[in-house]
């Protein structure tokens, strides 16, 4: 009895569907916050592409269910779902995964329209939250029986995102929406104090990105003071898991910007007052007068250059919103003159402002790239501004402030304030043709043409002496250009001496050169040849054969292309006597032509 008790024993564990191999089965596990962040960012998040994503979703599935032989049927589909008896490879999670990312980025892609989803798409939109809810809770179920502890956590932390995500877009049940937020920021807090470095990283980001919609939920809720400025530095923060909250507190901006439109009934410019009727003209001049009190305001001193810059860009797009729009009511203005010339007046006033705007935002640039002028580069890959970069960006504004003086003298009656305005505006392009000047002249300096350097120094120096006395002479005078006028005098100054003392210098040396140069000079052919020692010619040295850095030198490595070198071959026989030579005549020996019948008649023939 023993003996057969050992053996059905025995049978029972080679037995594969016995339950002690179900137990012996090892457990899946997926990093699933390193597997979203690094899909997301290789295939378009990054730049907020979601139709990209979702499209390498799609194509990400289909390898799946290929590889899997998981296919839906031929012709016809056939659905196949997956269940836990279903799930023998990892990859039937990463099939999960991506059915809830390809919802998700759908629903992210409807979010981002131009003009914003309309009320049948924001169904949709909601429509494929509820498809990547249910897909995402499906995978956290999974995770939690078929892999480790930690794969576990991080799926549960994704669907209660997702959960959250879609209350969020609903406006409804902020408590619920906040629990599901809080719960996914305690696991990724938990998470990131274990594994290795990228890892930690990784879940610290996250609970930066999640700690936004948590703000705003108890904002909405009535737990939190937050203020109007305090939410839009949050939305300034960049990020995937952001873009939905950045969504809505632009939906927010717009609202209160429309109820705020009502009261701008006439836009303001040089003592003119043009009326304003059209409500999206109104809300784009709005929006681009908050902006300009961003970068005008209290705090635009501590603004970094970079943010500067995305203001300015979102300026523009306002301000060119509101063109556009004045342009069209003009086409469907029709006879109406005095409606005309309001809204060819709001034009040109809007078209003044803009052009302001430009010349401020390229005096930025000036700014940030005169500040890398002279930086010595610390980074391999930083790049270091050239003088000539400058003289394009002095073009660029020269041009500029041509535009706005065409624009401000095109009208027939002009105010007074136009008129100063103008005189302005030539002040200000002759200060620009000045530094314009100084940094060509410093392009000619590095180029070693002295003379000219020389002179163009004199011609900014007495270029920025007329700028100064003229921005002296107004009554409104602005001292940072002042300020900067006179330090530009004196560079001027300082550099049209050095370049003097440095043309001299060179002068001076031509001579000593030139008899340096002909005491080489040899009649022997071989002496005068200058000895060129190549690289692999002096492997026994230690010296650089490539050379100063600073010199337009090439590289001494091997000579090319290669000297021709003598190689033995094979002697010439020119056979001269064989004209001369009289040879024995041999047509006997040679073998006469067979004959028949027609032959002997032929020669018979012949004779006759």
């Amino acid at each position: 009895m023993g003996k057969k008790e050992s053996e059905l024993s025995a049978m029972e564990i080679d037995d594969p569907k016995s339950e002690s191999s179900d137990q012996i089965l090892p457990r899946f596990s997926i990093n699933v916050l390193q597997l979203m962040k690094s899909s997301q960012a290789q295939h378009g998040l990054r730049h907020g592409d979601y139709a990209r994503y979702r499209r390498y979703c799609s194509a990400r599935l289909r390898r799946l269910y290929k590889s899997l032989k998981f296919t839906h049927g031929r012709g016809k589909y056939t659905r196949r779902a997956i269940l836990e008896s279903t799930v023998t490879d990892v990859r039937f999670l990463h099939v999960v995964f991506y059915m809830a990312e390809r919802a998700w980025s759908h629903a992210m892609e409807k979010r981002q329209l131009p003009d914003g989803p309309n009320a049948r798409q924001r169904i949709y939109l909601v429509g494929r939250l509820r498809k990547a809810v249910k897909w995402a809770s499906l995978f956290s179920s999974l995770c939690s029986i078929k892999t480790d502890s930690r794969t576990s956590l991080e799926a549960e932390a994704y669907a209660s995102y997702m959960k959250g995500t879609l209350l969020f877009e609903q406006d409804q049940n902020w408590e619920t929406g906040l629990a599901c937020f809080k719960n996914a920021r305690a696991v990724y807090e938990e998470l990131g104090k274990y594994g290795d470095l990228e890892n930690q990283v990784l879940c610290r980001e996250r609970v930066e990105e999640l700690e936004p919609s948590i703000r705003y939920c108890l904002h909405k809720i009535g737990k939190s003071n937050l203020q109007t400025s305090e939410l839009l530095q949050i939305g300034e923060m960049e990020g995937p898991a952001l873009d939905l909250f950045k969504a809505k507190i632009e939906a927010a901006m717009e609202e209160a910007r429309s109820q705020q439109a009502a009261s701008l009934t006439e836009f303001n410019w040089l003592g003119y007052r043009f009326p304003v009727s059209n409500p999206k003209s109104r809300v784009s001049i709005l929006k681009a007068q908050e902006l300009e009190k961003e970068l005008q305001g209290p705090t635009a001193e501590s603004l970094p250059a970079e943010k500067k810059l995305t203001i300015f860009d979102k300026l523009f797009t306002a301000y060119h919103d509101a063109r556009n729009t004045i342009r069209s009511d003009l086409v469907s203005a029709g006879n109406a003159e005095s409606v005309k010339d309001d809204l060819n007046g709001l034009d040109k006033a809007v078209g003044a402002v803009l052009g302001q705007r430009t010349i401020e935002r390229n005096q930025l640039l000036v700014k940030i790239a005169k500040s890398k002028l002279n930086r010595k580069r610390d980074d391999k890959s930083e790049k270091v501004t050239r003088p000539e970069e400058l003289v394009r960006l002095y073009d660029l504004l020269l041009q500029n402030v041509a535009d706005l003086s065409d624009l401000i003298s095109s009208g027939r009656d002009r105010k007074p304030e136009e008129i100063a305005f103008e005189e302005e505006c030539q002040h200000k392009s002759l200060a620009f043709r000045a530094e314009r000047c100084f940094y060509l002249a410093k392009s000619y300096s590095l180029a070693g043409k002295r003379a000219e350097a020389f002179a163009l120094y004199s011609r900014a120096r007495s270029l920025a002496e007329d700028a100064l006395n003229k921005f002296q002479s107004i009554a409104k005078k602005d001292e940072g250009t002042i300020q900067e006028l006179k330090i530009l005098i004196k560079e001027c100054r300082a550099n049209s001496c050095i370049e003097h003392a440095t043309g001299i210098m060179e002068e001076e040396r031509v001579p000593e050169n030139l008899s340096n140069r002909i005491s080489t000079i040899s009649l022997n052919d071989t002496a005068a040849q200058v000895e060129e020692k190549y690289l692999l010619d002096k492997l026994d040295v230690y010296e650089s054969a490539v050379g100063d850095s600073n010199t337009k030198t090439a590289p001494k490595i091997e000579r090319f292309p290669p000297a021709f070198q003598s190689i033995p071959r094979n002697p010439i026989v020119l056979d001269l006597a064989y004209h001369c030579i009289d040879f024995p005549d041999i047509e006997n020996r040679m073998k006469k032509k067979g004959g028949g019948f027609m032959s002997r008649i032929n020669l018979w023939g012949t004779k006759s």
